[in-house]
């Protein structure tokens, strides 16, 4: 099963978020609830969780890049 991982919406008003660090790379194994990137809004980070068991096959933005809220960032897939 793909689980397809989005920039979240924040805050009412967010329509960007910028991604500032990448805490797991591409084919690393993910527990739900490992953190797998950071987000900065509004000059506040937040981390972002998986929400599943699996490995990381795709990263598609790079630190520091603008993400549009509801983009995908990265695809995990599970054995599920």
């Amino acid at each position: 099963m793909k689980q397809v991982i989005t920039m979240p919406k924040l805050s009412a008003d967010m329509k960007k978020g910028v991604l500032a660090a990448w805490a797991k790379q591409k084919g690393d194994t993910v527990k739900k609830g490992d953190v797998l990137y950071e987000v900065e809004a509004a000059k506040v980070v937040s981390e972002v969780e998986a929400t599943v068991d699996g490995v990381l096959t795709e990263v598609y933005f790079e630190e520091g890049d603008e993400v549009d809220v509801d983009t995908p960032v990265a695809l995990i897939c599970s054995e599920q």
